[in-house]
Order: C-alpha cells, then sequence, then structure tokens
C-alpha cells in the first residue's frame, strides 16, 4: 500500500502552529526593539542631566565657564583643582551629548562654544600630561585637538590665536 502524500505544511505543523510560531517571533523582534529604544532614551536622559550639571556648575562658577587662566595659574592650588575639574566635567558632559545626540548638530555646537575658552588650559595639560586626554574617548581627543589647531593654540605658549 502506498502512503498518502502530504501537504508541505503538514511536515511542519498545522496553520495554528505555524501562526503561533510567527506571533512569537513578531513578539521578540518587538521586544528587542523596545529594548533599543529604552537604551537610547536612557542615554539621551543621561546625556541632558550630565550637560543639565555642567550648565548649573557653569553658572554657580562664572569664573570657570568664562576663565582668565593666567589668573588661574597664578591663583592657588585648591583654584588650580577646581578648574582643572570643571574642564573634566565639562568635556565629560560633551562626549556624552555628543553620543547621544549625534544626528543633531546642536549639542556640538554648544560644546564647540564653550570649549574654547578652555583651550590654553587644554593645551599646557596635554603637553605636560598626554595622558589626560586619553581618559576620554577617541572622539573627544580628535576633537579637542582638533579645536586647538582651529584656534591656532598650540605649544609652548598655548594661548589662543586669532580665528
Amino acid at each position: 500500500m502506498s502512503q498518502p502524500s502530504t501537504a508541505w505544511w503538514q511536515k511542519y505543523g498545522t496553520v495554528a502552529q505555524m501562526a503561533q510560531a510567527t506571533v512569537a517571533l513578531l513578539g521578540f523582534v518587538a521586544i528587542l526593539i523596545q529594548i533599543n529604544e529604552l537604551r537610547s532614551n536612557n542615554r539621551a536622559t543621561s546625556a541632558r542631566q550630565a550637560f543639565l550639571g555642567y550648565t548649573d556648575l557653569a553658572f554657580k562658577n562664572p569664573k570657570f565657564a568664562e576663565p582668565d587662566y593666567d589668573v588661574i595659574k597664578a591663583g592657588n592650588r585648591d583654584q588650580q583643582v577646581q578648574y582643572e575639574s570643571f574642564v573634566s566635567y565639562f568635556l565629560y558632559a560633551c562626549e556624552e551629548a555628543t553620543a547621544a545626540f549625534a544626528d543633531r548638530r546642536e549639542w556640538q555646537a554648544s560644546c564647540d562654544y564653550d570649549l574654547k575658552p578652555h583651550l590654553p588650559f587644554l593645551c599646557e595639560k596635554n603637553k605636560a600630561e598626554p595622558a589626560y586626554l586619553a581618559t576620554y574617548n577617541i572622539d573627544t581627543q580628535k576633537w579637542v585637538k582638533a579645536s586647538m589647531k582651529t584656534a591656532s593654540v598650540t605649544p609652548p605658549d598655548c594661548k589662543l590665536g586669532k580665528t
């Protein structure tokens, strides 16, 4: 006796089983998309908080936000450390913001604007301790070095040039 022929779908299960597997697969894909969206939203929130923290710090410390670096260098050690911490926080906030909002140019423009007065400090710091900039990601390192070049801030004097 010959075996009855089976349709292709009978080899894999009933239509209900195939529909269930398809729905489960779509659900899994939806979960992956949602996880990715949550990760992106968390990164954006974190970046906004970091930048807001920097803005608050700049508001409370205008002497560091628009520094007279020669006065800071001539000041006491505490003031120099506070200024270095201020610049570190600024670079971190910009690093977070530009990574989270890579498609939004205004974040980079804001960081570019705020970076310029800190270039003499960063130039001297990089000359004295090249490992300092290495504590930031490669994009931040490139950004700082390109900004120094654009503003003609170069060792040994590390003064802002005409731009």
